[in-house]
């Protein structure tokens, strides 16, 4: 009887993952209703202690800034609790994941190729070393003067901090004047962070014309899985680069397709990175292919959600999935799928979103989500680093998927009030 109850209970055993996540991060809760779906148990690693995980996960807190003892942390907790898997959300989470993975024996990129793929400008070094085309491109040094390092600059531009994400801190330049200014606001955005070359460095490249791509895969053993392949319609040309309407099917030709995916993965042998989720920026023009960042990590926001239209699961369970080993039958719906990330107007705080209603009932509408709170202050981009919501449809085509999210966005009125700032000097 031992025996048999030791073996039905060793079968309802459930496999545990750790979830390494900044404290705010948009991937948490997707990862947390995944895990729900899935059959696995979650623990959360983050800098606040249950913040974010609440009942549905346990929690525990550790100091993403501080590498060496976190890892000793987290090892620690893995020597009583068997994990079968390690999850790092989000670029300031993916480093110390491929740390513990290696220490556990589990499948992973190395520390160094994560690291080189969130440095734009190390990446940009190593594409170019592989002979993977990049533009031109030049490192500036923040402590030092500017106007003579900018001398070899060719306009237009795009100036960029060396690791942000979700476009915050890109600007484009068409001249020497607009690119000294774009330097100045880069160099307040990133004046607090705690790397000091992600402080005092920045990056100046080529602009490159062309439509704009997103690429959603996964690496197993080197080899790379497309799962979508995002067009962005809304031409993006700076001077800031806001992220608004992904739409999948792609209408790419499937030999632009082709070379999307075989550029995405020289990028990633160039780098390295051989295991995990990729997100991928791509711009394609009469020229090829261009890689404009791949990272070892899922997109943002609600995003994942768009997968379900073309696997059948939502990114978070094929990621999930994946760490596990498991290999999960793909199966896509018919139609096309959208999201519109939607844009901040202006600075100031929130006062309320109308047309949410009516948003909803245009046809093929699937959701309208504010995340922001009423009373939260926006910020726009460049300095921005958020979204205010998002709109999801799905269509029997992605011409009608865009023409859904164009109407329901011009349903919304979002009131903002401006911040006034009193001199009390």
């Amino acid at each position: 009887m031992d025996v048999v109850a030791d073996a039905a209970e060793a079968v309802d055993v459930r496999p545990q993952v750790l979830l390494v996540a900044p404290r705010d991060s948009y991937r948490t809760a997707p990862y947390i209703e995944a895990a729900r779906k899935q059959g696995v148990d979650l623990l959360i690693a983050s800098e606040g202690r249950l913040a974010l995980a609440g009942v549905e996960a346990p929690g525990v807190q550790i100091d993403l800034h501080n590498l060496e003892r976190s890892l000793e942390s987290l090892l620690h907790i893995s020597a009583s609790q068997k994990f079968s898997g390690v999850i790092g959300t989000d670029d300031a989470s993916i480093e110390l994941s491929s740390h513990i993975s290696r220490y556990l024996g589990f499948p992973h990129n190395s520390p160094e190729s994560v690291r080189l793929a969130r440095r734009k400008d190390l990446a940009r070094e190593r594409l170019a070393q592989a002979g993977v085309p990049v533009p031109p491109f030049w490192r500036i040094d923040l402590t030092r003067v500017v106007d003579s390092q900018i001398d070899p600059v060719i306009y237009p531009c795009v100036a960029k901090p060396l690791a942000l994400s979700a476009s915050r801190g890109v600007i484009r330049a068409n001249d020497r004047q607009s690119l000294l200014q774009a330097i100045e606001r880069i160099r307040g955005i990133v004046s607090e962070s705690r790397n000091r070359d992600e402080r005092d460095m920045m990056l100046v490249e080529e602009y490159l014309p062309g439509t704009e791509v997103a690429v959603e895969a996964l690496l197993t053993r080197g080899k790379l899985e497309v799962l979508a392949i995002f067009d962005k319609p809304e031409p993006l040309e700076g001077p800031y680069f806001e992220e608004s309407y992904y739409i999948t099917p792609s209408r790419h030709t499937w030999d632009v397709q082709d070379k999307i995916a075989q550029r995405v993965a020289e990028a990633c042998r160039a780098y390295g990175l051989c295991e995990g989720p990729v997100h991928a920026e791509c711009r394609i023009n009469e020229s090829g292919v261009w890689i404009l960042e791949v990272a070892a990590r899922t997109i943002g926001g609600l995003c994942g959600r768009l997968l379900r239209f073309g696997t059948g699961y939502g990114l978070e369970e094929l990621v999930l999935n994946h760490a596990l080993g498991r290999r999960l039958d793909l199966h896509s719906d018919h139609g096309a799928a959208g999201v519109l990330m939607i844009p901040i107007p202006q600075a100031g705080v929130l006062r309320r979103v109308e047309g949410v209603l009516a948003a909803r009932r245009v046809p093929h509408i699937e959701d309208v989500v504010i995340d922001v709170r009423e009373g939260y202050e926006l910020v726009p981009l460049p300095e921005g680093a958020s979204y205010l919501g998002f709109i999801f449809a799905h269509a029997p085509t992605p011409a009608e998927v865009e023409t859904a999210l164009r109407a329901a966005l011009a349903n919304l009125k979002i009131v903002v009030a401006p911040i006034w700032k009193v001199d009390i000097g």
